[in-house]
């Protein structure tokens, strides 16, 4: 690709792990309205993943735009915050008229494995109470190799967790000082070897690219050092620079971060090398041992995308507990508030701390559709849509034409009559592939709230 087509599609754009987007929700959507959602949805049979969300971590990450608390460690933060979140499942398991099976338990963060052993069994237990759980089916859990002890690592596989991702980003020096995150080989290859001594299911490591003093060559470094510990799969995450959403990042000398072609540069060499050993790509940033359930799942088109990235997605509808979690349910999205004191305020009054949310229409539900399939199995069947939504595909989308005609002129799809299909190309722009079919982005005439694509 030569730099004028690369500068061409290096814009700020979403990630769409929601479409529509985050900055489309309002507080139209309250806990009265969701409230009504959980009624309706505990009537049936359908089952349920379940997000807990735990905000506290022990020291701040510069890199890091996740809704977070930073807290020295203390057993009373845990034991207050498990306490509104305890009531928190009760109001949400008690509008079910019939108990919930969870096909799929993720706990993320912030840093879940701040809290204490015994903290954590309670929660499990708590959870236990009021759902039934599969424990033959994706129970993951995030840890900070940094802090998590091989006595925690027993307790979770005891409880039932089989799937353990961890926070590396980089191992090199310089990058881990200035991202404040000291975390060097010989910790993630300790607490790697003891999640393999207890046989979890699935190891998984998250790393970024395009961090301040990155290059092509310390980078290699790290992809080499991951691929010798090889996990079962690697998320190889574009680094979002958004510091009006993250002011820590405010910190971060610009001249140090790579940018266009020396950016895409690092992440080219990265997916070449993992795919020469062994690993398999899988959509748009993710990577899998071809023994892993995520290949399965993407070569079988079974591969689905939430807030939370790739998933799985075994069961039918989401629910997210916990600050900031987001749900899924009857094609409304719902959203926690953000803010600590506010969500154990909302919680005391006894209400669903439901901060906005969105109801998608039928155009909604089409281009949620579509875009998950681009971002998800890199194509669209014609024939699918049409049996699906009763439209033919060139018919409902005769406005973004001009959008698909210029992705096949910069050779980022192909088109024939059966279906729209992604080239290798298209794959590294995906994003900006599915952006033509954003009704939101286009009706906005600008998208700066967004990191950029490269």
């Amino acid at each position: 690709m030569d730099k004028n087509t690369l500068q061409k599609y290096d814009v700020a754009g979403p990630r769409y792990t929601s479409y529509p987007t985050a900055p489309q929700w309002s507080k139209d959507v309250t806990g009265d309205v969701y409230a009504s959602l959980l009624r309706s949805f505990g009537q049936n049979d359908k089952t349920l993943s379940l997000y807990i969300h735990i905000p506290f971590c022990e020291q701040l990450c510069y890199f890091c735009a996740c809704n977070k608390v930073i807290r020295p460690k203390e057993e009373k933060v845990g034991d207050e915050f498990l306490n509104y979140l305890f009531k928190e499942i009760d109001m949400v398991a008690g509008l079910f008229s019939k108990r919930k099976l969870i096909r799929q338990l993720h706990w993320g963060g912030g840093t879940p494995t701040y809290l204490s052993e015994e903290q954590i069994k309670k929660l499990f237990s708590k959870i236990q109470s009021a759902f039934d759980i599969d424990l033959k089916e994706e129970i993951a859990i995030e840890i900070d190799p940094r802090t998590v002890s091989q006595n925690k690592l027993k307790v979770l596989r005891e409880l039932g967790f089989n799937r353990i991702s961890m926070g590396v980003q980089d191992f090199d020096s310089k990058v881990q000082d200035d991202i404040n995150r000291i975390q060097p080989y010989e910790q993630v290859a300790q607490v790697h070897q003891w999640c393999r001594d207890l046989k979890f299911e699935s190891v998984n490591y998250d790393l970024i690219y395009g961090l301040p003093y990155q290059t092509k060559g310390t980078f290699k470094k790290t992809i080499d050092l991951v691929i010798g510990l090889r996990p079962d799969r690697i998320a190889l995450y574009s680094f979002a620079y958004v510091p009006w959403a993250s002011k820590p990042q405010n910190k971060f000398n610009l001249d140090a971060i790579a940018l266009h072609d020396e950016k895409l540069d690092i992440f080219i060499q990265s997916r070449e090398n993992l795919l020469a050993h062994d690993y398999q790509a899988i959509a748009m940033d993710h990577f899998a041992l071809t023994t892993d359930a995520m290949a399965h799942a993407f070569n079988t088109g079974a591969l689905h995308r939430n807030f939370m990235g790739y998933t799985l997605k075994p069961a039918d509808e989401f629910i997210g507990l916990g600050p900031s979690a987001i749900g899924f349910l009857e094609n409304t999205y719902v959203q926690n508030t953000k803010i600590l004191p506010e969500y154990y305020e909302r919680i005391s009054q006894g209400q669903l701390p439901i901060e906005r949310g969105k109801v998608l229409n039928q155009d909604d539900q089409i281009r949620q559709w579509v875009i998950n399939r681009l971002m998800c199995q890199f194509q669209v069947d014609k024939q699918l849509f049409f049996n699906k939504f009763g439209y033919e595909f060139e018919d409902y989308f005769l406005e973004e034409g001009k959008h698909i005609h210029d992705c096949i002129k910069d050779g980022l799809i192909n088109e024939n009559l059966k279906n729209i299909q992604v080239t290798d190309l298209g794959k590294i722009f995906i994003r900006n592939v599915c952006m033509g079919f954003d009704y939101y982005l286009k009706a906005k005439n600008g998208h700066q709230a967004f990191s950029r694509t490269i």
